[in-house]
């Protein structure tokens, strides 16, 4: 069959059966016109001779002869399509490989602008026309060009795939619903596409959330690498600082150990001089005295000779030297007192260092703490700011609510913690007696307390003078070089680690470790009784000096 043409008289030349151009047209009694073979094919698979497009009916098949004046009409019909399709725009481009050919193209093949799902081919510009404007085309359903239409027949019965079998998942053709899937459920491929489409757009919104996750978790990635990378420098600088005064002290011993030979070979060098310079005054008199006697042996003047050799035959009078030596200094143990002195000097020196390094990297996760009002025993006074707290030895009438301590002269911060690292200091200065530390959310309020881990409180505390314990349960006695009058408390949630440092001598009291924390923290406060003024002093919630 022919390609079609967009002439404005193209709808006269199209056969309502093959939907193309006639070849051999006939026409039959109704007045209707058809290809010879389409109407033969049509008559020949029904059951009588009907007019497929006015539905009347013949007794008896009529006998088709070619309608001349059709036939040549659709030859000039053809020649002007040839000819249009030899001049086309140059806006229209031929097929590449990978793009979809015109399925009516001959010789050189156009790119196609779309395919019908009803004549199952695909059109260039030029061959989409009829689609565009005839009017039985226009029902086609047009599509962006695909390749491979034949797939969308019917394998079997070589129909098109208008339905979806719902029961096999799988598309089919209108035969097929009566006879392979006559007890399946179908519907139209429409349906299912809109089904399937909004399912897609379902589960691209899914994927979308966790592309987004995972972009999340990349940052996530990256700024823990920032972190690290900030830690690491910070670690490489606090390093290098203690590194360095370890090597001043290193250099400090070295200097000493050498100026205190240097000085034993001073004072050796001193003493030889000493002795050298009282030998050379005795030879120097002792070889003048010598002259002297040569002198007056040579002389002839009897009377002189005699009267003065009574005064120059006795020697001067000089030091014994037998016993005099020079004690060569001993350096014997000089460099192993030196090290052992640097050792113990290195020993303490990085002790310090390393707790201020320490205390310095603790205070980098310093947060700010505040008093729980709801929780404090109805004895306690605490400051308008949440910060100070103390005993007033006078119980207030306050609602006894389930948040606040009955007994015990014990708050709260209002602040919890349930992961991550914090840290807060506390003054303690000018107090006989205090307790502090951190215990879980759901410690009990009323009644009998003890302090101790099991029951979910992590604390030290002052119970006499200079008389410290970590209440560990049993309790642990500390031994502290100073008393402290700041103290630092800080907790690792996730290593399960709880902290006490002396702020000011930058060293730590005391740290429970292996803790298993399950639920929220809170910062524990306990500033004892007044003891008639002598424990009167307030704890003190401090602000954190981060100062490199």
């Amino acid at each position: 069959m022919a390609a079609a043409s967009n002439l404005q008289s193209e709808d006269q030349f199209l056969c309502s059966i093959c939907l193309d151009v006639f070849t051999d047209p006939v026409a039959i009694p109704c007045g209707h016109n058809f290809c010879k073979n389409c109407i033969n094919e049509h008559w020949n698979t029904s059951d009588r001779c009907q007019c497929p497009m006015c539905k009347k009916v013949f007794n008896t098949k009529p006998e088709l002869h070619v309608n001349t004046f059709i036939s040549e009409m659709v030859v000039q019909f053809r020649q002007s399509a040839q000819q249009k399709t030899s001049s086309i725009s140059s806006e229209q481009q031929v097929s590449k490989p990978g793009e979809v050919p015109c399925d009516v193209c001959t010789g050189t093949k156009l790119k196609a602008l779309k395919s019908c799902l009803v004549c199952l081919a695909s059109y260039c510009e030029t061959h989409l026309e009829p689609h565009l404007k005839a009017s039985r085309l226009k029902r086609h359903q047009l599509i962006d060009p695909v390749e491979n239409l034949e797939d969308r027949m019917c394998m079997k019965h070589d129909k098109p795939l208008e339905l979806f079998c719902k029961t096999d998942q799988t598309c089919v053709c209108m035969l097929c619903l009566v006879l392979d899937h006559k007890t399946h459920e179908f519907v139209p491929l429409k349906e299912e596409y809109e089904g399937k489409k909004a399912e897609l757009g379902k589960t691209e919104a899914e994927i979308q959330q966790m592309i987004q996750k995972r972009r999340l978790k990349i940052q996530d990635i990256k700024h823990s690498v920032d972190l690290s990378e900030e830690d690491a420098d910070r670690e490489i600088a606090e390093g290098v600082q203690v590194f360095t005064a370890l090597k001043e002290s290193v250099e400090r011993g070295q200097a000493n150990l050498i100026d205190t030979i240097k000085e034993k070979q001073r004072a050796t060098e001193k003493q030889a001089g000493a002795f050298i310079k009282e030998l050379e005054q005795e030879i120097s008199e002792l070889t003048k005295r010598r002259t002297e006697l040569e002198q007056l042996s040579r002389s002839e003047d009897h009377l002189h000779l005699l009267q003065s050799v009574q005064s120059l035959k006795a020697a001067p009078t000089t030091k014994d030297w037998t016993e005099v030596s020079v004690r060569t200094s001993s350096y014997k143990g000089t460099l192993v007192k030196a090290v052992a002195q640097l050792e113990e000097t290195l020993s303490k020196e990085m002790k310090k260092l390393v707790a201020e390094s320490e205390l310095k990297r603790v205070q980098k996760y310093a947060v700010d703490v505040t008093l729980d009002p709801d929780t404090a025993n109805p004895r306690l006074i605490l400051s308008d700011d949440g910060k100070q707290v103390n005993d007033s030895d006078v119980r207030k009438n306050l609602p006894d609510n389930p948040e606040r301590f009955s007994n015990y002269v014990f708050v709260l911060g209002k602040q919890s913690f349930s992961s991550g690292r914090f840290y807060f200091e506390v003054q303690v200065k000018g107090k006989t007696n205090w307790v502090l530390g951190v215990a879980r959310e759901s410690i009990n309020r009323k009644g009998d307390l003890t302090l101790r881990p099991r029951d979910g409180y992590w604390t030290i505390c002052l119970r006499k003078e200079n008389e410290y314990k970590a209440l560990a349960g049993p309790d642990v006695s500390l031994s502290l070089k100073s008393q402290p009058q700041k103290v630092g408390v800080f907790v690792d949630y996730e290593e399960g680690l709880v902290s006490f440092y002396d702020v000011d001598a930058a060293a730590l009291i005391y740290s429970f470790t292996g803790c298993c924390f399950t639920e929220k923290l809170l910062p524990y406060f306990c500033p004892c009784f007044n003891d008639g003024g002598k424990n009167s002093a307030p704890l003190i919630i401090s602000p954190v000096n981060q100062a490199e």
